[in-house]
Order: C-alpha cells, then sequence, then structure tokens
C-alpha cells in the first residue's frame, strides 16, 4: 500500500470535492494515481447512487432559462435528499451548468440531456460525482423545453419553482410575456385554454361533477348539465386564458392579452415545482 501524504489527499480534495478519509482510501487503493483514484471516487458515488435507490430526493434546485435568441427555452429539475445539500454552492452551480448545456444545446428528451458532453464526460458522470461527495441520493428528474416566436423564463425566489413560456410575436411582447410567466407560476394552469385540456382531465372532471351532484340529491336527469358546469368552473380556475389576472383580477389572462396586442398569442408553457 503506498504511503499517502496529507498534501496529496488534500489534492485530490481539491480535485474533487470529496471527502478527506475517502480521498485518503482511493489514493492508497490507487497507489497514489490521481486519475485512478478519481475513478474510484466516482464509482463509490455509484454505489451510494444503488445503496440509497429507496431513499426519496424531494429537495433540489429548480432552473428555467432561454437561450440568447430567446427562441428557446428551458427548464430543468434536480433532485436531492436534503435542503441543506440543495443549497450547496456546488450543487447549484452544477444545476446552472446543466441548464447552459440545454439552452446551448437543444437536446430533445431528457436522456439526452444527461448524454451531453459535462467537462469532457456525461451529464450524467457530473449527477454521480456529486452523490460521491455528498452521499446522498440525487437525480436529475425532469426537463422540459419550448420553442416559439419568443420565450420566456422565470426563476421563483429559492429555486423550487420555475416556468417558462412562448409566445407567437418577438417584437412588442416583453412585459406581456414576463406577466404570463409569473401568471403561471403563481396560479399553475393545466393548459393554455379549455380546447387544449387533454380529454381524459375533461372525462375525469365530468365522472366527478356527476358524482357530486348526485351525493346532492339532484334528480339524474339535470346531473350531466350540472357536471357541464362545474366543467365551465374548471376551465376558469385552470386554464390560462381563462383565468383571473393576479395583476387585475377584473381581467382574465386572455382579455390583458388581448389589451396588450390583439394578435399575441400563447404558444405553449412548461412549470416544474418541487415536490409536484
Amino acid at each position: 500500500m503506498a504511503n499517502i501524504s496529507a498534501a496529496e489527499v488534500n489534492k485530490l480534495r481539491q480535485m474533487t470535492g470529496a471527502g478527506m478519509m475517502d480521498c485518503k482510501k482511493a489514493l492508497e487503493e490507487a497507489n497514489g494515481d490521481y486519475d485512478l483514484a478519481t475513478d474510484i471516487l466516482r464509482k463509490k458515488g455509484q454505489k451510494v447512487a444503488s445503496k440509497r435507490a429507496d431513499k426519496e430526493a424531494k429537495e433540489g434546485h429548480v432552473v428555467a432559462k432561454t437561450s440568447g435568441d430567446n427562441k428557446f427555452a428551458a427548464v430543468i429539475m434536480l433532485n436531492c435528499e436534503t435542503d441543506f445539500v440543495a443549497k450547496n454552492i456546488e450543487f447549484a452551480g452544477f444545476a446552472k451548468e446543466v441548464i447552459e448545456l440545454a439552452v446551448a444545446h437543444k437536446p430533445k428528451t431528457l436522456e439526452a440531456l444527461k448524454g451531453l458532453e459535462w467537462k469532457g464526460r456525461k451529464v450524467s458522470d457530473g449527477v454521480t460525482d456529486l452523490i460521491g461527495k455528498t452521499g446522498e441520493k440525487m437525480d436529475l428528474a425532469k426537463y422540459e423545453f419550448i420553442e416559439a416566436g419568443k420565450v420566456f423564463a422565470y426563476n421563483h425566489q429559492g429555486n423550487r419553482l420555475a416556468t417558462i413560456v412562448g409566445v407567437n410575436k418577438e417584437n412588442g411582447s416583453d412585459e406581456a410575456g414576463h406577466q404570463l410567466a409569473m401568471q403561471i407560476a403563481a396560479m399553475n394552469p393545466v393548459a393554455v385554454d379549455s380546447s387544449d385540456v387533454p380529454q381524459d382531465v375533461i372525462k375525469k372532471e365530468i365522472e366527478i361533477g356527476i358524482d357530486q351532484a348526485r351525493q346532492e340529491g339532484k334528480p339524474e336527469n339535470m346531473l350531466e348539465k350540472i357536471a357541464m358546469g362545474k366543467l365551465n368552473k374548471f376551465y376558469k380556475e385552470n386554464t390560462l386564458l381563462n383565468q383571473d389576472f393576479v395583476r387585475d383580477s377584473k381581467l382574465t389572462v386572455g382579455q390583458y392579452l388581448k389589451q396588450v396586442d390583439p394578435d399575441l398569442k400563447v404558444t405553449g408553457f412548461r412549470r416544474l415545482m418541487l415536490g409536484a
């Protein structure tokens, strides 16, 4: 076994961020070879991930960003087990590096994002490295993106919630885009408009409405009509354009947009929130 000095251990610690004892053991196992010791630490991270597979990783960092031309926006969720690690500078820094890679390369899937090159390796290797350093289960759990005429991103304070939204027009939409992104963060709509609500959601809401009306003792021949009334209320509360505008409840979001520009349309949005 190689005689490893404290200076050598500290050098590996500075290179990897792993704990002193882990670095010492890795260097001893690698007979002082820093590259091999680094690989050993990475493998340790993989073992940690396996050992903690049954743990819940509900904390983390959510961050959104737009590309330089404002035509592509992405949002990611990097999960960990504790709020303490979520606030760690290195953890937050890695999340920032990943979102910057996303807007630079525009991957179409989460797996493609994980496979992007990061410091000569893959993004997924970066997650494994962090697992080895912290001993917590981690996962780059979610990735969403939007391409549009112009896109906007909103990061809520604390990085537990972020949104992205796209509109059809490049010019004159900056303030409206910012307001839309914040509206989505605050009110969590399920779709842009009632026509965009998935059919399985509509079916479920009608079934719930009928069941509620039946339990209230309403006549059988009135159940469907009552359920449709409840569905319309669902649309108003849960579709972006029909929601009350947070900044002015006298207007719906759709009415607000028409005041800004009658031709301004929302093309899509995404919202990620820890624990949701």
